[in-house]
Parts: structure tokens; sequence; C-alpha cells
């Protein structure tokens, strides 16, 4: 497809990569012709300097032509703008970033009204995934399917612990929860395993369950699952604004640490339930005077990456029991320590991974596309929901007789709202979805892509 991706910032270059991964055709725009050259220079992508909010600027890239237009510049007001140029232009299919808490609640009617196809919201989304987080700190991801009943969740492996030697194929007789170890990471490499896989400590997992079960799976594996109370939240950023409505909801106290008086100001007004404290929250010594010993949770959410890590870093050291690091800059990942990686979220991917499934879904007829994507494992394994209809493949047949790929599993199958970590004996029938977990390498559009080979005569 030939798609426009008019912003050539964090976002836009990480969406910009991954669209180009899949093969497709990429004009970038941006008015900073620094930025253009990077993304020239290592990726395979036209560029064009110019303010994209421009009509002849759209004209020269071919938007009226493309079959996605992207709009991921800093300013909402240009995104918005951009898109409604696009669609005047003949542009059928656009996104928008919009990030201010200010646009929110009209979100939808921003939709309806100027014919978006997608609204992607990195600060909101990234506040969803922390809260989640929250919500069971055992867990160091946590990705939700089939509307939020069932989900994919990232545990270590704990030296002596009741994981710590365990064969695969006796997961349930063990722990008595339905649950499906589908993918793990060991010593940098990844693993689809099956049943004769051995877990050993210091694996990091990733677990499909049913969200009901969850509880049952950290309390059946020894996991401690203490209630969060109380948030330190380092920086006044708008992730902390959604962050911290998020957990008001839920009753958590949050207090937050804003270096700059006037923001401080601004979200005392936005947040009344939150306590603000006008300070330098990277200084130790105001992190100590602000009680940081006793809180539940840390959150390091300033727009530095180092001074998230450093943060990060001195609440481990004193044993907070919880948290997370917000970091742009993939490539410090390799440096930091395993104690840092497992609290890291970062923005853009998550952005990236939603428009993705939206392109792929674009690639193929209604009901047939990506309806979830998510990626794990540092991005080298991808889980994708799919819907089952009649056009799928060996429908009411086992699993374990079927041709399903290599180094592929189906973690989840969600019928009639019920929730299925299947065995070989489980079938996909119409009116499911089916989670499959493989290596990103594999790049699946369809739910039949999953097979080695079709039926004799093309239909099950």
């Amino acid at each position: 497809m030939k798609i426009v991706v008019i912003g050539d910032g964090k976002i836009g270059f990480t969406v910009t990569q991954a669209l180009v991964r899949e093969g497709h055709d990429l004009v970038v725009i941006d008015n900073q012709s620094a930025a253009l050259k990077q993304t020239e220079d290592s990726l395979d992508v036209q560029v064009l300097e110019g303010n994209g909010a421009s009509v002849s600027i759209q004209r020269q890239a071919g938007v009226g032509e493309a079959d996605l237009m992207i709009a991921a510049t800093e300013a909402d007001e240009t995104n918005l703008l951009c898109c409604m140029i696009a669609r005047q232009l003949g542009c059928k299919n656009t996104i928008a970033r919009i990030r201010s808490p200010e646009y929110n609640e009209d979100v939808y009617l921003l939709k309806e009204g100027l014919g978006l196809s997608m609204v992607v919201n990195p600060e909101r989304s990234t506040a969803k995934q922390i809260s989640n987080l929250l919500q069971y700190p055992s867990f160091l991801k946590r990705e939700k399917f089939a509307k939020g009943r069932a989900e994919i969740v990232e545990m270590s492996v704990p030296e002596g612990g009741k994981l710590d030697g365990m064969l695969l194929s006796d997961l349930y007789k063990s722990l008595r929860v339905h649950v499906l170890v589908c993918a793990v990471e060991r010593d940098d490499n990844v693993y689809i395993p099956d049943g004769r896989f051995v877990l050993k400590a210091g694996d990091h997992i990733y677990v499909t369950a049913a969200t009901s079960d969850l509880l049952s799976l950290l309390k059946s594996t020894g996991y401690e699952t203490p209630r969060i109370r109380s948030v330190l939240m380092i920086g006044g950023s708008r992730i902390a604004v959604y962050l911290s409505q998020f957990l008001a909801q839920t009753g958590v106290n949050v207090k937050i640490i804003e270096t700059d008086l006037e923001r401080c100001n601004v979200l005392s007004e936005m947040l009344p339930k939150a306590e603000l404290i006008h300070a330098d929250g990277t200084n130790f010594a105001i992190l100590r005077q602000e009680g940081i010993e006793e809180m539940d949770a840390v959150v390091a959410l300033t727009d530095i990456d180092e001074q998230n890590i450093i943060v990060s870093m001195y609440a481990h050291k004193i044993q907070v029991p919880k948290v997370v690091c917000k970091m742009n800059r993939t490539e410090y990942t390799s440096i930091l320590s395993d104690e840092i990686k497992e609290c890291v979220i970062t923005p853009r991917i998550l952005t990236s991974s939603d428009i993705l499934r939206y392109v792929r879904a674009m690639e193929n007829r209604p009901g047939e596309g990506v309806i979830t994507l998510h990626r794990l494992v540092s991005e080298r394994v991808e889980a994708l929901e799919f819907s089952v209809n009649t056009s799928t493949w060996y429908l009411n047949q086992p699993l374990k007789s079927i041709p399903i790929k290599d180094n592929l599993r189906i973690a989840i199958i969600t019928r009639r709202g019920n929730t299925i970590v299947p065995s070989g004996e489980d079938a996909l029938n119409v009116g499911d979805s089916c989670v499959v977990v493989t290596t990103i390498a594999r790049e699946f559009n369809t739910i039949n892509d999953i097979f080695k080979t079709a039926p004799k005569g093309g239909r099950a």
C-alpha cells in the first residue's frame, strides 16, 4: 500500500520503520531537514520537506492517491488539519495522533465529524498500560485480547520458585489454573515452547489466561499480590494526567513531583485528588523527603530518559515494591540491568502496534484481518487476534490434527464470551476469535496464514 506519514518525530519514525518492514511504499513529510535526512539514510522511504498541513505539499506527496495518511506531528490541531485536507484530496483512510486530555472526551465526535479512520493517543495508551500493571504488580507486562476477556502477561521465573524446573506439560497439574506459556525469553533467545520445554530460573515467560484467572495464576505460582495504595510520579506529563485519572477511579493515592511551577498550578486544577509537589524529582534528598521509601510504586515520567533511568535505579535500590520507567530511546535497553529492563514502558512502540494492526486489517476483506496486535519480547514476537469465519480453513477439526506452521502457538480461543486456553483436542469454530503467538518475521495478515497448507479442494 502507499502510505504517507506526516511528522518524523519519535512516533512518526517508529511507525514508518514498522511499515517499511511490512513492505509498504512510504512517503514521509516533515519541516525538519535533519530528521528527514536521518530517516532517508536509515530507511527505504521517500522524504519531502515542508508543512504537512499545506495542500500543495500533500499534493506533491500524492496524498490523494494514497491508501492511508498518518498525521503524527507534535500538535493535535495540525494533525486534525492534515487529516481534513487529506480527505478533501481524496484519501479515504486517515489516522490522527491526538494527545491532549482536553480532546479526549471529544474523540468520537472528532472521528465522526472529520471522517477519521482512527485516533491514536500514545500518552493515554501508556497510562492505561501502567494502570493495568499497577493492578497486579507481579506482572511485568499485560496485553489484552478478546475485548479484555483474555490476556498475555509477562512474568519472571525466580530461582527456587514453583515454576523453576517445571515441565510445561505438567503446568495445569501443578497450578490447577488453565494457562498456556506461549513464549519464553532465555539468555536473549526466544522460544515458542511446546509441552516438552522445561522452565528455569531467570526465564521471562509470556502466559495466556482468562483475565478472570489472573489472580488465581499469581496465587498458584506463589507470587506476592500486594495491593498498590500509594503511587509517586516523577514528572507532570500528559501521561501523569491520564494515569492519575485512572488511579483516582480505584482509590489510589497519587503524589506528583514536577519542577515547573506553572505546570504544577495547571495540574492542581486538573487533578484535585492528587498531591502536587513543586520540586526536582530527580534529587534523591527530595525523594526521601517526600516519602519515596513508603510508596507502593514509583513511576518515572520525565521527558528525559536518563533521568527516568536514574530515578528507577534508585527506587529499585531502596526496594520500592513496583517501579515503572518510561523510556523513548529503545537503544538504551541493551545496557540496562535486568531489573530496570523489566520496568520499562515505551509509548511509541504501543502506538506503532496499534497503527500496524489497523494497516494489516486494511489489507484484507472485512472480518478477515487482524483484530488486535501486540508485540512481545522486545518486538521479536507478535501476538495477533483473528476472527474465525466461514472462509477459515480446518474448521471443527482438533488442533492436534491440522497443519499449523512451526514455531507458532494458538494461545487463546474466545467463544461466546468464554475464554479457552486450548489443548490439542480443541477446535476452531465459526464465530470464535483466536490469538496466535509467533515470531515477528512471519508477518501474518489472515488466520489462514497460520496453516502450512490449504486443505484439499481449498476448504476443510
